[in-house]
């Protein structure tokens, strides 16, 4: 029986109670109990005439103890170690083991999970000393060293041996190929390494095979499987084999009448085209080859295997066709066809027969053409569970054979070339039992029903289509929804806090959504993203953000939001991105930001906000972007500024900002190693979910300074060409005077440079020409003077205008040799 078939456990618990009742007789079974770690009671030992004791799963703990070695008569002894138990973990342990030797009578033996790490390196001894023993499992109990060979070997009765999840770190060891009445062996996650010895010929007996998740298993996998007429079950999976699979099934080739049913070489590294010799297991029934790098087609023969339940190709370089013999797998229930790069046509042939058919995945790459070509009426002979089809054609209308799956729990059709209206029967149909639905990336327009229940959904992603009509008020478990780049229009629904209580992501971007953000919002304790960009939303904020101790990310940019930035989001422990830019918000930023001390990112741009550059953001040492470009801060830069270790992107143009820049800029750590963006980097992208032009427009302005437009006097400072990672610097529209720094060819990585309309004045450095990654100068509108650097990528006389003192070229004006 399955652990998750077993019944929950009786509940027992007390010092002496739950022994007086014990008789004498042979068999004692007390397994599914919660003996809440109670040790086993010594006493068992004097129970001299049991043959069968049976304690697992019963959550003992404590020393085995070794007074059963008494139990001369006894043939089952299982104290697996895992339990039930909601009232804690237990450790069931052995640091003695010899008293095993005098159980000459035990056949079955099962210490899994009892901890064994303290019995030494020669515990093996001790289980070649049974020579009854028929079925022994040893399942994760922290075993150390496997020797390699024995000298004598006198456990040779054992058919079933499970040494799984000991870490030996070793060769599988030459004496297992000894014990020939094997039938069962399983040596998963025991990180044995090389390759498979030729001595498994040896095991004729041999039905379950699991070497599964040793990581370092290699080499081609050898033929001699196929010569294990009685074999069953052969789990070869998350190893490291290599080459192709062709010499595996020419050694089933040789024998016919193989009883193979499980086949799982998933997550290696194999290679090449599958064998028409596939079509020899006439038996098998799961057949795993995900996770590898096989190419071409699915061979006809596949046709063959019609006892198949399981088939699972998904991972691998497949860049051929689905062979029309497919349709004759008429018990296949899993089909697993992701992540390929599938072509051709998908005919009524292909599924006329798949009568059993509950779970159907297929992808493709977008650039290969995979077509479902069906008759528009055709009617499917399966009900499926779950579908997965991506970058299939399945499309333009939304096919009957789809309409008709109504007990599908989880559904995703993504760019599956829909160009159609769903109707709305098939949401109510569906509406009670499924807890996964995406068909995002197709053209399926329309209204979605209004009111509708969803008991079990977890997400929902209908994004990029051309849904219209308002936000349906779908009541709803769902963590995640995904309705951006559609048509909705209207006002958010005035309770959708009631209707999503567990919302975590909601992202609307890119809609006609009017009307204010209700304040029900609040109420989603849960609640860490809200992308509203890109719509047509007004009124104010609401300011109750007191419960979502969660949130982490919100953009509402692009929208026509009035009012003052909530206060209230200083009580959002956890926010890390704010985007409200190119909104009409007014007053200052609130000085509660300040408590949001995870907070990396701000754009507040295109605004009418006012007051001086907040000091506060001195305390944030994560602080990664700050855009506050385009409103009417006043005041000047304050040298806290110079204290922000991760700054990368910086925009405070087109403001009121006066005084001279920091010298301490230099100081800007980021910006002179230029690493350490890519996580908060990759938070923006996840709010924004990449979309231009918010995102690349951060990509664009990654380890960039932008001060233009503002009242700035002084010099440039010297100290900025210590800012070897600046890639973007632009000082353009200010008052600044006095020369540009003569380091400044120490920015080798500088892209964008624009000083133009100051009042700058002497020579253009001649380290101007070091800056070889310059695609962008602007030196327009200053007092330069004398001759322009040779910077053969420069040609352009603009990048010079309104300085009539400069001389050469471009410029026509030639320079006069003194």
């Amino acid at each position: 029986m399955e652990r998750h078939q077993m019944p929950q456990p009786n509940r027992t618990c007390g010092e002496a109670g739950p022994w007086k009742s014990i008789s004498v007789n042979k068999w004692r079974n007390l397994s599914l109990n919660d003996f809440e770690g109670l040790e086993i009671p010594h006493f068992f030992g004097d129970l001299k005439i049991l043959r069968y004791l049976n304690l697992s799963f019963a959550s003992f703990a404590g020393e085995i103890p070794p007074r059963l070695g008494n139990l001369s008569n006894l043939q089952y002894l299982d104290l697996y170690a895992d339990s039930y138990s909601s009232s804690g973990t237990w450790e069931l342990r052995s640091s003695n083991l010899k008293w095993l030797t005098a159980l000459s009578s035990l056949k079955h033996l099962n210490l899994g999970y009892a901890k064994l790490d303290s019995i030494g390196q020669d515990w093996l001894q001790t289980f070649n000393m049974l020579p009854s023993l028929v079925d022994l499992r040893l399942h994760w109990c922290e075993l150390k060293g496997l020797p390699y060979s024995l000298l004598s070997i006198n456990f040779t009765s054992l058919s079933v041996l499970d040494l799984s999840e000991n870490s030996f770190n070793s060769l599988i060891p030459l004496w297992l190929f000894n014990l020939t009445g094997l039938t069962e062996l399983y040596l998963t996650w025991d990180f044995f390494s090389g390759s498979i010895p030729a001595e498994f010929s040896n095991l004729k007996n041999l039905q379950v095979l699991d070497l599964s998740d040793n990581l370092n298993l290699e080499g081609q996998i050898p033929g001699l499987f196929g010569n294990l007429s009685k074999l069953q079950s052969l789990d070869l999976s998350a190893n490291n084999f290599h080459g192709d699979i062709h010499e595996l099934f020419s050694g089933f080739s040789s024998s016919p009448n193989n009883k193979l049913e499980l086949l799982d070489l998933s997550s290696n590294s194999l290679r090449g085209e599958l064998p028409e010799s596939l079509g020899l297991l006439k038996y098998l029934q799961h057949l795993d080859l995900s996770s590898n790098s096989f190419w071409g087609s699915i061979p006809s023969s596949v046709g063959s295997l019609l006892a198949l339940r399981k088939l699972d190709l998904s991972y691998n370089m497949m860049n051929g066709t689905i062979p029309e013999s497919f349709g004759q797998l008429s018990r296949v229930v899993d089909m697993n066809l992701v992540a390929n790069s599938w072509k051709g046509l998908l005919s009524e042939t292909h599924l006329m027969n798949l009568r059993r058919l509950q779970h159907f995945r297929l992808t493709t790459e977008r650039t290969r053409s995979l077509v479902f070509s069906l008759p528009d009426r055709w009617f499917p002979p399966f009900k499926l569970t779950s579908i997965q089809l991506e970058n299939c054609r399945v499309g333009p209308s939304f096919p009957v054979w789809l309409q008709v799956q109504n007990e599908l729990t989880s559904v995703i059709l993504k760019n599956a070339g829909i160009a159609d209206s769903i109707p709305g029967k098939w949401f109510s149909d569906l509406s009670a039992q499924v807890t996964y639905m995406v068909l995002s990336q197709n053209q399926i327009r329309g209204k979605l029903p209004q009111q509708l229940h969803f008991p079990y959904l977890n997400a929902i992603d209908l994004s990029h289509n051309y849904f219209e009509g308002p936000l349906p008020s779908w009541s709803t478990n769902a963590t995640d929804v995904f309705l951006e780049e559609n048509s909705f229009s209207g006002s958010i629904p005035e309770n959708i806090g009631v209707l999503m209580p567990r919302l975590q992501k909601l992202y609307v971007f890119t809609n006609h959504l009017s009307g204010r953000i209700p304040s029900s919002m609040c109420d989603i304790e849960g609640l860490q993203i809200l992308s509203f960009g890109n719509n047509e939303l007004s009124g104010e904020l609401p300011n109750c953000w007191y419960r979502s101790l969660m949130f982490w990310g919100i953009d509402i940019s692009n929208n026509s939001l009035t009012g003052n930035i909530p206060s209230s989001f200083g009580f959002l422990s956890s926010l890390s991105v704010l985007l409200l830019s190119n909104n009409n918000l007014g007053g200052e930023i609130p000085s509660s930001l300040q408590n949001c001390s995870g907070l990396t990112s701000i754009d507040l741009g295109g605004n009418k906000l006012s007051g001086s550059l907040p000091l506060w953001v001195e305390k944030l040492s994560s602080f990664f972007m700050l855009r506050l470009g385009s409103n009417f801060f006043s005041g000047s830069i304050s040298d806290q500024f110079c204290s922000l270790q991760n700054f990368h992107i910086l925009d405070l143009s087109h403001n009121k900002i006066s005084g001279p820049i920091p010298k301490c800029i230099g100081n800007l750590t980021a910006l002179v190693h230029g690493n350490g963006n890519d996580v908060f980097e990759g938070l923006i992208k996840v709010v924004t979910k990449g979309r231009d032009p918010e995102y690349s427009s951060v990509v664009a302005n990654l380890n960039g300074i932008n001060l233009s437009g503002n009242n700035l006097t002084g010099e440039i400072p010297e100290e900025i060409t210590n800012l070897y990672a600046l890639r973007i610097l632009n000082f353009s529209s200010n008052s600044l005077t006095n020369s540009i720094p003569e380091k400044i060819g120490n920015l080798k990585l500088l892209e964008s440079l624009d000083l133009s309309h100051n009042h700058l004045s002497g020579a253009i450095p001649q380290s101007l020409t070091y800056l070889v990654s310059l695609t962008r100068l602007n030196l327009s509108y200053n007092n330069f003077s004398g001759r322009i650097p040779l910077v053969p990528r420069f040609n352009d006389s603009s990048i010079y205008d309104g300085n009539p003192l400069l001389c050469g070229a471009p410029l026509p004006t030639k320079c006069v040799d003194k």
